[in-house]
């Protein structure tokens, strides 16, 4: 250890950057790629551990790295060199705990020109592309994890979740980064599950069962997308089981994908339900303003268009659904610019070509008739049931679901949503709402189940 007061000089320059990036509302963007920390110093050089190779290589390409060199000079009056070790990181949720190996010290360099990527996979798929943020923090590294030591600690993992929340984005950026590493000497599949059943119902019809269970048993990565198609398919689940241990006895990484908790799917086989649930089950949910603005600048920088910021802004806070929501108002915002090009795109111009999906998002038009229909078909009860009296919980509670999206989605006074449940009182109304806004403090799989609802109750206006 040297004399020269390294250690606080480096203290003294991450904290005045935090404060420069929380200033400007970036407190989340300083906390993901400022994640490195102080060793030791030697001579004009400091020692700094960061997480994993990946991290390294993601911060020298955005420029973090230089950014700390130029404070640690405005701080010192020296140029200071900074290297690099890679520490040993834990990420840890209520229920999960994420450890790199000791023995994976580096991820391998990859030169991005160096291979063609995977047939199955879509190559703009990467974890460069994707914008991590509160909402999808855990997910991002636990699929980093996952890349850069395939078939070990997280396998499988399971991402679930609504539509356009990034799940497939980030199944294939771990099949992209191993294929990748490994020079494309493994064997790989991408596949939906609604493909993956019919090719197993084919098989079977022409009598070639054993060459598809070859295909899938001997595989190195299997990325199976909406596993929810499983539901009441159980020959299809027998041989996805049989897979599935012949894939974890030899330590093949398996991702998969699904539109909400695998406790909730029906006709799903406990011993399936349980293969998945001792993996890293993973919630993805919709991402914040902060988050969204920050794709909306990812998407621009990579379609090398600029808007300005009060229509960026405009965009993030209107748009709240889902990131693929989000990019296509962009897309149709940047469509717009390059058609009329003789105009200049000002906000009043977006808040006109946006109307349509702003209302969409506040849920215009939407009838109390369809969110009953909508809530009591999915919870398996009718819509006489729901507006009913009765108290069971079978049916209370997906009433109180119902009044509460309609509270939520629609201009209607509480008196008014009240009528349409069978003539209940505004102080009924307030309580289901009260409760289960209460539910979804303490429960994410509530808060989704509801956003999936909404979603689908907007598509039929």
């Amino acid at each position: 250890m040297s004399d020269n007061n390294y250690k606080e000089i480096w203290v003294e320059a991450l904290n005045q950057l935090r404060n420069q990036y929380k200033e400007n509302g970036r407190e989340n963007e300083f906390n993901l790629w400022f994640n490195l920390d102080y060793v030791s110093d030697q001579g004009n050089e400091i020692t700094a551990a960061v997480p994993s190779g990946f991290m390294l290589d993601s911060m020298k390409k955005r420029g973090i790295i230089q950014t700390i060199k130029n404070k640690i000079k405005e701080i010192s009056g020296s140029d200071i060199e900074i290297k690099f070790e890679i520490k040993n990181t834990s990420i840890s949720t209520e229920k999960e705990e994420i450890k790199e190996e000791k023995e994976i010290q580096k991820p391998l360099k990859i030169q991005e020109d160096e291979l063609s990527h995977h047939p199955d996979l879509n190559e703009n798929f990467t974890f460069d592309t994707f914008v991590p943020g509160e909402n999808n923090m855990f997910a991002y590294k636990a699929s980093i994890a996952a890349a850069e030591a395939p078939g070990k600690q997280y396998n499988p993992i399971l991402l679930y979740g609504g539509s356009g929340l990034g799940k497939t984005h980030l199944m294939q950026s771990i099949g992209n980064y191993i294929y990748k590493a490994k020079k494309g000497k493994i064997k790989l599949a991408y596949i939906n599950t609604e493909s993956f059943m019919n090719e197993f119902t084919e098989s079977l019809a022409k009598k070639k069962a054993q060459e598809f269970k070859n295909k899938y048993r001997k595989l190195d990565v299997f990325l199976l997308d909406d596993i929810y198609f499983l539901e009441g398919k159980d020959a299809m689940q027998d041989e996805l089981f049989y897979t599935f241990e012949a894939l974890y006895q030899k330590k093949a990484q398996m991702v998969f994908t699904c539109d909400r908790p695998i406790t909730e799917l029906k006709g799903i086989k406990e011993r399936l339900k349980t293969r998945f649930n001792n993996g890293s089950c993973i919630d993805m949910k919709a991402p914040k303003y902060e988050t969204r603005k920050a794709i909306l600048l990812k998407k621009l920088s990579l379609m090398n268009k600029t808007l300005s910021d009060d229509i960026v802004d405009f965009i993030a806070a209107n748009i709240e659904s889902d990131v693929r929501e989000l990019e296509g108002t962009l897309k149709k915002v940047v469509n717009y610019g390059d058609f009329m090009m003789e105009k200049k795109i000002t906000l009043d111009i977006v808040k006109g070509l946006l109307q349509e999906n702003i209302n969409a998002n506040l849920g215009g038009n939407i009838s109390i008739d369809t969110i009953q229909k909508v809530t009591a078909d999915f919870y398996g009860i009718s819509i006489s049931e729901i507006k009913s009296k009765k108290q069971s919980k079978k049916i209370a509670f997906p009433r109180h679901v119902a009044i509460y999206i309609a509270r939520k989605i629609t201009e209607m006074s509480l008196t008014e949503i009240g009528e349409e449940f069978g003539g209940k009182d505004h102080s009924t109304v307030m309580s289901s709402c009260k409760k289960i806004e209460d539910m979804i403090k303490i429960d994410a799989t509530l808060d989704n189940t509801i956003k999936n609802l909404i979603k689908e109750i907007k598509s039929k206006r």
